[in-house]
């Protein structure tokens, strides 16, 4: 714990499936927080690989517990961490991810007595040209976020038992986009959020784009599971709709597709960090943010119309029979 800091006890929870690979940063950069977390609990889904061992070898280090949970999902698996937690106070970060030092500090300096939730941020912590790329095309910067509708990512996250209590937890029907669904329940749950920007939680993008493709399509499905954003679909759809009738019918407002094609990557391109790049490295990333932008936006449109028909055709059953 920082010097001179009071706060009430926080616990940290982490849900963990196969992390061999990444589990140490993670817990490296938990033991390195310069306001320690009272514990750690970290539910394992069903580990193959060799993660319950380099749990293990964190245990004197950290006062940490693990709960084996073989087939939980990640929203089942932060209930149940949450439920053996025995704090107050509640710390969501993901498995991946690698902590700044004053992670925990940042996100309880945010909270007083009027605070329900306290949004940590995150960014892209890339090894590679391309992952670079993808950070620069799918993650927000803090100039684009409007920190009085943000809703956070359960990667960086604070809240209070008693607001996790008054939304319902998180939804365990939900494989994919659950902390949205838990964030949507918190608003009407009338809890008052914070923004903590400098709460930082780095985390690896995807590694190629078959990979980023399968992510973005889970993605769109969990949010067609649970009804979310459908303008949103529904927009893109119809551009896309319509940039397939200009292109094919070689309309005189063809240019409109270059123009469009301008404005979209126009941001990404803004954020790409191009330090340290040489120049074949520099058009590859340049040359791989339209590509990305539409891998993610096909890859999107195949997965909306599954998650759609899933709560048509499952709806409240499914609901009901992951939530018991």
């Amino acid at each position: 714990m920082a010097r001179g800091h009071t706060r009430e006890r926080a616990s940290l929870i982490v849900t963990v499936l196969n992390e061999a690979s990444t589990v140490d940063a993670l817990l490296a950069s938990i033991a390195s927080q310069t306001l320690a977390p009272d514990e750690v609990v970290v539910v394992d889904g069903g580990s193959t690989d060799g993660t319950l061992a380099a749990l293990s070898r964190w245990s004197s280090r950290l006062p940490l517990r693990v709960i084996e949970a073989p087939g939980a999902n990640i929203a089942r698996g932060r209930n149940l961490a949450i439920a053996e937690a025995s704090s107050e106070l509640i710390a969501v970060t993901d498995s991946g991810v690698r902590l700044q030092a004053d992670w925990l500090l940042q996100l309880t300096a945010a909270l007083d007595a009027e605070i329900d939730v306290v949004s940590g941020f995150f960014k892209a912590d890339p090894c590679t040209t391309f992952e670079r790329a993808l950070g620069a095309t799918t993650l927000p910067e803090l100039s684009d976020v409007k920190t009085e509708s943000f809703l956070p990512s359960s990667r960086s996250v604070l809240f209070r038992r008693s607001a996790w209590h008054r939304a319902g937890g998180y939804p365990e029907w939900l494989d994919y986009c659950e902390d949205l669904v838990f964030d949507l329940a918190l608003q009407r749950a009338d809890c008052r959020f914070a923004f903590a920007a400098n709460a930082l939680a780095c985390f690896r993008p995807r590694r190629s784009l078959g990979a980023f493709f399968r992510q973005y399509y889970l993605y769109a499905r969990g949010d067609g599971k649970a009804g979310l954003w459908p303008r949103r679909h529904i927009i893109r759809y119809a551009t896309y709709l319509a940039a397939a009738v200009l292109f094919i019918r070689r309309s005189r407002l063809s240019w409109l597709l270059a123009v469009g094609a301008i404005v979209y990557t126009r941001r990404p391109y803004q954020r790409l960090d191009t330090t340290s790049l040489s120049l074949p490295r520099l058009a590859y990333a340049m040359a791989m943010v339209p590509l990305i932008r539409l891998v993610g936006d096909i890859a999107k449109m195949l997965g909306y119309p599954v998650g759609v028909w899933w709560r048509l055709r499952v709806g409240q059953k499914g609901r009901l029979k992951r939530s018991t």
